[in-house]
């Protein structure tokens, strides 16, 4: 008769090549479009058309230059590298002070305020573009950058306020009360003990809010009417306009529209994985 102990050295090595086997699939799925991407983008309309599964015949870079001088990017990526800094820094402060108030500092206005933000989680986008606009147009801010700005901080705010405050009521009461005793104002407390405790979940906050903000289009497209104003997403859509025949400059314009991103997760991914980690679990 067979040893026990090797029909479940063997049954967990069968579960771990299956567990191998479906994460490999997973991995093939998720990076073949992108492998795929980059490789049409090297081709010609021309030859996509004939051949759109193999290896470009002759590699070339010119979709990549016309779709740089075409879509001026240059211009478009500082735009978003302004309205994600901006967005992502105000955020982060202003999600932080509010939840250290909420969890940490008692007031019957406390709940009322809280649930006022909170509320903002349940509001799709598509909900509020129309009455956003209005209230930008009334108060002058159309076509500006601080009219961009205000309603990309007031969209992250919800959840910021949601993750500050939920962390925030974590950490004891008698590191702050003991300071209240050595006589530290609110602020002082706020910058020594809070900021330093809730840098995880400040990690998690910062990622959803330059993903979110570098990714959005519907808002700075309602916002702005001037292409000095518009940020990157939009210049990759133009090429799926005009240009929507041009198949090469279309993959061009999309892998110039990835790398920002990719580059942000390579080059963060261990604060990435350990920001998510630590959100998630409280303490």
């Amino acid at each position: 008769m067979p040893d026990i102990k090797d029909t479940k050295s063997i049954g967990a090595r069968i579960n771990l090549f299956l567990t191998y086997l479906i994460l490999l699939f997973f991995t093939v799925m998720a990076i073949y479009p992108l492998f795929w991407l980059l490789l049409n983008s090297f081709k010609t309309t021309t030859e996509f058309q004939l051949n759109k599964l193999g290896f470009p015949r002759d590699w070339t870079l010119i979709n990549y230059k016309d779709s740089w001088v075409r879509g001026k990017f240059p211009h478009l990526i500082l735009n978003s590298m302004f309205y994600t800094g901006i967005t992502t820094v105000v955020t982060l402060v202003l999600s932080f002070m509010a939840g250290f108030a909420f969890a940490k500092i008692p007031n019957k206005a406390t709940k009322l305020l809280h649930g006022s933000f909170i509320i903002g989680l349940l509001l799709t986008l598509q909900s509020i573009m129309v009455p956003l606009f209005l209230l930008i147009n009334w108060t002058g801010l159309y076509n500006t950058r601080l009219g961009v700005l205000i309603p990309y901080i007031g969209i992250a705010m919800p959840m910021g306020i949601y993750l500050g405050t939920d962390y925030i009521k974590s950490i004891p009461n008698a590191l702050i009360e003991s300071a209240r005793l050595d006589g530290a104002t609110y602020f002082r407390i706020f910058r020594s003990i809070i900021i330093p405790m809730a840098l995880p979940v400040g990690v998690t906050l910062a990622i959803l809010t330059v993903t979110g903000t570098w990714n959005e289009f519907m808002l700075i497209n309602i916002l702005t009417s001037s292409d000095a104003l518009k940020s990157l997403p939009v210049g990759v859509q133009k090429f799926a306009g005009a240009l929507s025949s041009d198949f090469g400059k279309q993959f061009a314009a999309l892998v110039i529209g990835l790398v920002p991103m990719l580059a942000f997760y390579l080059g963060f991914r261990k604060e990435i994985t350990k920001g998510v980690a630590a959100g998630a679990v409280k303490g």
